[in-house]
């Protein structure tokens, strides 16, 4: 019973250390910026122009351009 244990421990900590990392991050275009009284808040979740300056519309704020996206290349063939 001790050896399956054994076998099963050390192949979880192989599995583990040897799994490739997940990588969620997803940069988009497009930054919010706003705040009030020397605290900001930045919201770079968005995908167009458009849709940050309708975000910050009515609350305060601007929008520019994310200065960490990078575009995803295009394939030649």
């Amino acid at each position: 019973m001790t050896k399956y244990l054994i076998a099963a421990a050390a192949l979880l900590t192989f599995t583990a250390f040897n799994a490739p990392s997940a990588r969620a991050e997803v940069q988009y275009p497009w930054c919010a910026y706003y705040g009030h009284f020397g605290t900001q808040a930045t919201n770079c979740g968005f995908t167009t122009l458009r849709q940050c300056q309708a975000t910050v519309h009515g609350i305060g704020g601007y929008c520019e351009r994310n200065p960490r996206y990078r575009a995803p290349r295009k394939h030649r063939r």
